[in-house]
């Protein structure tokens, strides 16, 4: 068994080197094409800013609707809540009123927090950070009902976990929380078993919609 565990472990460390080479790779083509595509930009914002501001002004009156993500939370055997319903990705560039907190998909900005095992002291929003879970990320959240050990023992894990953010949400039912696109689940303290379950399950896990997308270059505080 043990033969078994250290053989997951080195084939698990085998794809996040291989996840970091493909997003080095592509940072790399990506500042090729932004710089070529800036001019193009540029010269279009030039040419038609007022129509672009009058259609993006229209736009975002409709994707405000938080209506747009809807179901249910069920609960599977292993403590592990899924949701059942429709969780749209549309962009949008105003605030979405998700159905749960801390939310698990649904329409987001099309910037996302940087999820390189980054840990952020403040709140930050929830639709960049539901854009990482869109790319495979699991966000670690808590309360001030959380012990200060627990917290930070959760951010020295996260760290070291690419594809991981982590953040305080003062809202969430539970002092320890962790999420993943369409996933969610409680955590009792930063040693449940529950915890590095989670983390090898989902940090880039079948539920991703976006599989290898970026996890740098987007928000960071």
């Amino acid at each position: 068994m043990g033969s078994a565990k250290k053989t997951d472990s080195t084939s698990r460390k085998a794809r996040i080197e291989e996840m970091r080479r493909a997003e080095r790779s592509r940072e790399r083509r990506n500042r090729t094409l932004t710089i070529a595509a800036s001019v193009i930009v540029v010269a279009g914002l030039v040419a038609g800013g007022a129509y672009l501001i009058d259609s993006q002004s229209g736009k975002d009156g409709a994707s405000s609707d938080g209506k747009q993500a809807s179901g249910k939370f069920v609960t599977g055997k292993d403590g592990v809540r899924k949701w059942d319903g429709k969780l749209t990705q549309n962009h949008v560039t105003k605030t979405v009123d998700y159905p749960m907190e801390p939310p698990v998909g649904g329409d987001h900005n099309a910037v996302w927090m940087n999820c390189n095992g980054d840990v952020y002291d403040k709140a930050v929003k929830n639709v960049n950070a539901v854009h990482s879970l869109e790319h495979g990320a699991v966000w670690v959240t808590y309360s001030s009902k959380a012990s200060e050990a627990d917290v930070k023992a959760l951010s020295e894990k996260v760290k070291k976990t690419p594809y991981t953010l982590m953040s305080p949400v003062e809202d969430q039912k539970d002092p320890i929380m962790l999420s993943a696109w369409g996933h969610q689940r409680t955590v009792k303290s930063a040693s449940d078993p529950d915890v590095g379950t989670f983390f090898e399950t989902y940090v880039q896990g079948k539920q991703t919609p976006e599989p290898g997308a970026a996890c740098t270059n987007g928000l960071a505080q």
